[in-house]
């Protein structure tokens, strides 16, 4: 098993900055791929970005693609989402997954999910 324990998040204006953490703890050689989605309201729960462990390999969402930096601390197996330049769309449930081998942009092949945290992005 692998916990995940997510922090950060909250209230900021257009073009404001917020940085998500998500710490891992448990089986953490489970936490090879760490992930992070959103879902807003009355929306399905959409890809953001993905690292993985091993080579540092990054993936983006296109629309957060430039404004949005994911990096990790393999030795606090914790995952960041640094996000910038930050717009109203961007205002969602942001969630933490991780998985060893999982299909990096489908949420239904990660096992382990963490709190989701409330980012809302005022205009």
């Amino acid at each position: 098993q692998v916990q995940l324990v997510v922090s950060g998040g909250g209230l900021v204006q257009a073009g404001g900055s917020l940085r998500l953490s998500c710490a891992a703890s448990g089986r953490t050689f489970s936490s090879n791929v760490m992930a992070w989605f959103r879902q807003a309201p009355g929306n399905e729960r959409e890809f953001v970005a993905a690292i993985i462990r091993s080579g540092g390999s990054t993936d983006y969402a296109d629309s957060v693609k430039g404004r949005f930096t994911i990096s990790r601390d393999n030795a606090k197996n914790t995952v960041y989402l640094q996000m910038n330049s930050l717009k109203p769309e961007d205002t969602a449930v942001y969630y933490c997954a991780a998985e060893i081998a999982p299909t990096l942009r489908v949420g239904a092949t990660y096992r382990y999910w963490g709190q989701g945290t409330q980012v809302t992005v005022s205009s």
